[in-house]
């Protein structure tokens, strides 16, 4: 039988295969070949009986369009990044990693600013002028219900997983998408001004109409020295159009002569704070690459 695993605790691994969900363990030779499925893997797997004694096998994982270490998950089609107006002031260099690392892993992106309801200080403007230009905007409210309807029409048909920093509200978000969720929600620490981690283990939700949604702990251990130096570039959208325009093609945009995308950026078609996150991101590689 064919299933997707949308959940794994403890070395048991829940798949589900049309309206059921079927218990099981991964055969041994997945170990011996250094493989763990993930919450998100199409495997093939032989059902048991549904009892203790007879959990089922998963015996084959297919293939992975991408994967993920923490959070354990694979298959993501979509990320909703998702930063909050106010209760935590968002960062942008921290959203910038994130965008990063949603466009290194092949998804599509939409970039969610939540607690609308709660800027005092223009920062939703603000936020749409750096970011609309790059990606689509959804504004939430994850309290009042705003935006909801917009964002689940916007991920039909995907496996969707949200990212952003703790705090931001993705846990109200899911409840909100989800009927019937139990994702809990936590508040922002007043000592740190940052969220409190809520979701303790991966788990894959069927919203009907071949749409799924991850709620896991949060995508905490990407680091952006994980990308190629060469490689950063082709990461931030709204530089590609000017990247063969450059004098030398091996122009890194920081201070070489005649760059196209530094003056992409002086003529305001890329914006100031995009290309400083991009400067301090392509400085952390190269620091890495030194040793």
């Amino acid at each position: 039988m064919r299933g997707t695993i949308v959940k794994g605790i403890a070395g048991f691994y829940y798949v589900k295969s049309e309206e059921q969900v079927y218990q099981c363990r991964a055969r041994g030779i997945f170990k011996k070949e250094g493989i763990t499925p993930l919450v998100g893997d199409r495997v093939e797997f032989e059902p048991g009986t549904g009892t203790d004694e007879d959990d089922g096998w998963v015996t084959e994982i297919e293939g992975r369009k991408n994967q993920f270490i923490r959070p354990p998950v694979a298959n993501v089609d979509c990320f909703v990044v998702v930063f909050a107006a106010a209760h935590p002031k968002p960062n942008l260099a921290v959203a910038d990693r994130f965008l990063v690392m949603a466009e290194k892993s092949d998804t599509d992106i939409i970039f969610c600013i939540n607690k609308t309801d709660l800027d005092k200080k223009g920062m939703v403007q603000r936020l749409e002028e750096i970011y609309a230009p790059v990606y689509p905007i959804i504004r939430l409210s994850g309290t009042t219900g705003r935006g909801i309807e917009e964002l689940r029409q916007a991920i039909v048909g995907k496996r969707t997983a949200l990212a952003g920093p703790s705090g931001v509200g993705k846990s109200t978000i899911l409840n909100c998408l989800i009927p019937g969720a139990t994702a809990q929600t936590g508040d922002v620490s007043q000592k740190t001004k940052r969220g409190k981690h809520t979701t303790r283990h991966c788990e894959l939700f069927d919203l009907g109409n071949e749409t799924m949604i991850f709620d896991t702990p949060g995508f905490t251990s990407f680091e952006i020295s994980d990308v190629e130096e060469e490689e950063l570039q082709h990461l931030y959208p709204e530089m590609r159009p000017f990247l063969g325009a450059c004098r030398y093609d091996d122009c890194r945009h920081l201070k070489e002569p005649e760059c196209a995308v530094r003056q992409a950026v002086e003529e305001g078609k890329i914006s100031s704070p995009r290309y400083e996150s991009y400067q301090a991101q392509i400085a952390e590689i190269q620091e890495k690459n030194r040793y």
